[in-house]
């Protein structure tokens, strides 16, 4: 038996809707054939960019989208992004696979794509290969509303109106490939390079920078010590793996029970790695100003057989969807200082949402969850307690049952609920503080472990309706089939 108890008196702070946010890199298919295949293209598309993939994003109301990296940003200067198509450089993507990227997809584009589909947009710039110049210009190129050569220039390339650009990312991974620097050189340059992320009119920025590389607590302390007064959140990533070795990571479809068990028991890690990160931003940061974001987070397994290993594509099944939903969980939990995280990545690339295949789409389990838990976004968080049973995995264990409630204007509560066991269902016994039910729905998506959808079964694993509950004096009870994600609306 599992025993819920949901305090309604007890709201804390709002749920960001950039929690559900997303991450389309230049990296194998990802914005190539995902998202972006030409206005010439025979796939049915506004300005180049798939319709299909537009509908399906605006479904889950795709809150903020990160371009254009990732690593591939440390390479990027946005100035061969604009302009005439035919005249754009081609230059090598050094990072995924040593294709040539003829930069087809710029500034423009991304731009035109947010509007399409109403999101904010996160920008990363180019700390360790471009220049404080660099930055300036695409800065102002982007939002300044006056005149000035860079905006005559975006006049010329087809935009008069400045754009509104709500995130900006300085450097990415800058103590690995963006620049292997030390945590103290960083913050010094961050604080350089920030500078001329500038206001313009009444665009403002929210400044991100590097954050630390899972469980680099040193790194954190380091760059909120000497840089915190200026940045308004700090990045953290963090990818699963269903082993300890990023040289054998373990296939995408096919595994067992431990490794199913084995990657959620890693996906659980995050919170560990959230709570100390907060820790230590809570003591140079009392005030809870700088936001923690996640913005890179997801599965990463060895890439599908037959596919190019540059360009990280992976299948997704049921275990992808489980890691998804205990995430979203965790970020819900943490919202006072998880203020942003953005899912790797969108399309074609580690834990998709979507996959393509010419004009064909698909939408994987993962995006299911993410079209189960948008009922959370700008809700207010609830105290809830939960106790259940642990389920043994090696030396260690993990929750039977994982979760996250919030109340929303109306107040209506959003319940989430993930069974992390291969082969038990759990009954859960809820007692509502101060909320009497009158209407309760629910949905779920469940499958076996390896459940996957392709371009053949394209419904393999998809949502349905779930009513194995019952309302009671107290709250509910509900049983929750193993292997699966619920959603559970109640009204008062």
């Amino acid at each position: 038996m599992v025993n819920l108890t949901i305090n309604t008196q007890v709201k804390k702070d709002k749920i960001n809707p950039e929690i559900y946010g997303h991450f389309a890199e230049h990296l194998g298919r990802c914005i190539y054939e995902g998202i972006f295949v030409g206005d010439e293209s025979d796939i049915p598309n506004i300005d180049g960019i798939r319709l299909d993939v537009l509908d399906a994003l605006k479904n889950i109301r795709i809150p903020v989208l990160r371009w254009p990296g990732g690593c591939f940003a440390e390479e990027y200067n946005w100035r061969s992004g604009i302009g005439d198509r035919s005249k754009r450089p081609q230059r090598i993507n050094v990072h995924w696979g040593g294709v040539i990227e003829d930069n087809s997809f710029g500034t423009h584009d991304f731009m035109r794509l947010c509007e399409l589909l109403e999101c904010k947009a996160y920008i990363n710039g180019n700390m360790s290969g471009g220049t404080v110049r660099e930055m300036s210009d695409w800065v102002e190129y982007l939002t300044f509303d006056g005149y000035s050569t860079l905006t005559a220039l975006r006049e010329e390339n087809g935009r008069s109106k400045p754009w509104k650009v709500e995130y900006f990312g300085v450097g990415n991974e800058n103590w690995g490939a963006g620049g292997n620097m030390r945590p103290e050189y960083y913050a010094d340059e961050y604080r350089k390079y920030q500078t001329v992320v500038r206001n313009y009119g009444d665009n403002r920025i929210y400044k991100v920078a590097c954050g630390p590389n899972s469980d680099d607590y040193n790194w954190t302390d380091v760059v909120m010590k000497n840089a915190g007064h200026c940045l308004d959140g700090i990045s953290l990533h963090y990818y699963t793996l269903p082993t300890d070795s990023w040289e054998n990571k373990g296939s995408d479809i096919e595994f067992d029970e431990s490794e199913w068990y084995s990657t959620l028991k890693h996906t659980l890690y995050m919170e560990e790695l959230i709570a100390r990160h907060i820790e230590i931003m809570n003591r140079h940061d009392s005030d809870k100003r700088v936001g923690l974001i996640v913005d890179e987070w997801g599965t990463w397994y060895d890439p599908h057989p037959g596919t190019n290993p540059g360009f990280l594509y992976q299948q997704n099944t049921m275990r992808d969807a489980l890691v998804a939903g205990i995430n979203l969980n965790i970020f819900n939990q943490h919202c006072d200082r998880v203020h942003m995280a953005n899912i790797a990545q969108t399309a074609n690339v580690l834990q998709s949402i979507i996959l393509t295949d010419k004009e064909k789409m698909i939408l994987t389990p993962t995006y299911h969850v993410f079209d189960l838990y948008k009922q959370h976004m700008n809700g207010s968080l609830l105290e809830t307690s939960l106790i259940c049973d642990n389920i043994e995995v090696g030396d260690s264990s993990i929750p039977h049952i994982h979760h996250s409630a919030s109340i929303n204007e109306n107040d209506v509560i959003t319940i989430t609920v993930c069974n992390l066991s291969h082969d038990k269902s759990a009954d859960i016994s809820s007692i509502l503080l101060d909320y009497d039910i009158a209407g309760m729905s629910g949905k779920i998506l469940t499958g076996e472990i390896n459940a996957h959808n392709t371009f053949d079964e394209p419904h393999e694993v998809a949502p349905s309706e779930f009513e194995d509950f019952s309302i009671n004096k107290d709250g509910f009870s509900a049983t929750i089939p193993p292997c699966s994600v619920v959603m559970l609306n109640l009204e008062k």
